[in-house]
């Protein structure tokens, strides 16, 4: 292969929607952002929708056309940034329904889509997006006859399942939603997890489909190879890679790998991280360059012609800890140089 190749397992985003699914006796939406949290909006939301969902949500207008199409008409696509300035030609067109944050948004809707179906989100302690309890308080009375389709808010600390937060912000949410005509809708990913205090009427987990965490049953769903272009043999001593940060401690079989930081391997992954030959851990030797990696491969024993930056050996969230940050991060960075491919992932995370 000439570039790297990314497997997204289609089958198995499915299985974890299932699972989810499975927790609790609310709907289970999907989250398809960020052109389905790196992996190709398209081909995840026409799986997920075969596996019976029927809620999508995207981040802004501009991704729901895509969404739409592969949703088909009957499923709702839901719009988290709800109805911005420029957004109405979209909306309209592609019958999403914004989650509106602020009473502009209100007006903006109302006035320019009468009678077009949508949401509401409330802010209920993360101060990010959503209607402040005192916008929220003199707005409802106008909003709820217009029946809203739904009624969210967000988690900040669901990842933490003992976070203080995330009772503060169930007694909030019920404060400002108890006895009202609209489902609800409190729970991504983490708060799915938490159970079913926080199911509400739908769960619209995220990261979890993609096999990342809090949900560490989560079937794995991405194998990324990369192709070794060289490989050489150097004395011990012999230094590798920009600035020198790496020297061999014995003669050592280093691969240069095509890979780097524009294909969203974090130059984070400088200060450590592993590359697999099958079971065969292989270091990074140095820093993470634009297009290419250095690779110990000693241990191989051989010259591999691809090596795993994921897959069976390590997972999205092993290779997010090596570089100091998050599985969600390292998903949507993946590049678009790779070859995309949809076929099973072997294997599970270790």
């Amino acid at each position: 292969m000439a570039t790297g190749e990314l497997t997204v397992d289609l089958d198995a985003i499915a299985a974890n929607w299932r699972a989810l699914d499975a927790t609790g006796s609310a709907e289970t939406g999907a989250v398809v952002k960020a052109d389905g949290y790196g992996l190709g909006a398209g081909a995840v939301t026409r799986a997920l929708a075969a596996a019976g969902a029927r809620s999508f949500f995207v981040a802004d207008a501009s991704e729901g056309a895509a969404v739409r199409k592969a949703a088909g008409e009957a499923r709702d696509v839901y719009v988290f940034g709800g109805h911005q300035a420029g957004d109405t030609e979209a909306i309209g067109r592609h019958r999403l329904i914004p989650l509106l944050n602020a009473p502009e948004q209100w007006r903006r809707h109302r006035d320019a889509l009468p009678g077009a179906p949508f949401g509401v989100q409330l802010d209920t302690g993360m101060s990010r997006l959503g209607f402040d309890p005192v916008d929220w308080q003199a707005a409802r009375a106008e909003m709820l006859p217009a029946r809203p389709a739904l009624v969210i808010s967000h988690l900040a600390c669901a990842d933490d399942p003992d976070h203080p937060m995330n009772a503060a912000q169930l007694r909030a949410f019920r404060t400002m939603t108890d006895g009202i005509d609209a489902p609800r809708s409190l729970a991504a990913t983490g708060g799915t997890l938490l159970g079913r205090d926080y199911h509400f009427d739908l769960v619209r987990p995220g990261i979890g489909l993609y096999g990342g965490l809090p949900f560490a049953e989560a079937r794995p769903v991405v194998r990324l190879s990369l192709p070794v272009i060289q490989c050489r043999t150097v004395p011990a001593g012999t230094a590798a890679g920009y600035g020198a940060t790496w020297t061999a401690r014995r003669e050592t079989r280093l691969a240069t790998v095509s890979g780097g930081y524009a294909d969203g391997l974090l130059r984070a992954l400088s200060a450590g991280c592993d590359l697999w030959d099958g079971p065969v851990r292989c270091p990074l030797a140095g820093r993470v360059s634009m297009d290419l990696l250095i690779v110990d491969v000693t241990e191989a024993g051989r010259d591999p012609e691809a090596l795993d930056v994921l897959g069976g050996s390590q997972g999205i969230d092993d290779l997010a800890s090596a570089a100091g940050t998050i599985g969600y991060e390292l998903l949507t960075a993946l590049g678009g140089r790779y070859r995309r491919l949809e076929g099973p992932v072997s294997g599970g995370q270790p």
